[in-house]
């Protein structure tokens, strides 16, 4: 989880319906598993994501890191996932717990599901998009705009597409229409 937080309680939800399915390895940015805001208490969410999968969350590069060397996870999901967090693995930034566990993740050539949630994808961010569109391993949530008229650059994952998107990912494709009209 990244620190998209008005978009907390449907990543949440979400998380819960895949700690139901598969083994969940609980993954916050240290920004995300502190910070108190108008959509709730950290320590609220970092309790939910703990009971939920049954697991201490991982908060820090130390602790992300291994995921690659020992190969902890099948397929990792960043939900949501941030402009910051998308820019910063565009251009191979490691400076979070969240971007240490996609390169780590990405060593060994296994998929990296985005749910996108950010004010500028269609701005400032839509060329890290871009970027990531194009990499292997990288496969998107479908994403729509979810306010066209008081925020046109504005884009966020269907979260309801999730389980459907990790298949897709674990079979090598990208889950289409990319563009969720609704």
């Amino acid at each position: 989880m990244c620190g998209s937080y008005c978009t907390f309680k449907s990543a949440m939800a979400a998380i819960e319906r895949l700690c139901r399915v598969y083994d969940v390895t609980p993954i916050m940015s240290e920004a995300s598993s502190v910070t108190d805001t108008r959509f709730g208490e950290a320590a609220d969410f970092r309790r939910r994501f703990e009971e939920l999968s049954g697991r201490e969350i991982v908060d820090s590069i130390k602790k992300a890191e291994p995921i690659g060397p020992k190969k902890l996870l099948d397929v990792l999901i960043i939900v949501p996932c941030t402009g910051n967090t998308i820019a910063k693995m565009a251009n191979g930034i490691t400076d979070s717990s969240v971007t240490m566990a996609a390169k780590a993740h990405l060593r060994n050539e296994r998929p990296v599901v985005l749910a996108v949630s950010t004010n500028d994808a269609l701005s400032a961010n839509a060329q890290n998009i871009g970027k990531l569109l194009a990499r292997k391993n990288i496969y998107f949530v479908p994403f729509r705009q979810d306010d066209p008229a008081g925020k046109p650059c504005s884009l966020v994952a269907r979260f309801d597409l999730i389980e459907d998107t990790v298949a897709a990912a674990m079979e090598g494709r990208q889950l289409q229409p990319l563009l969720a009209v609704n």
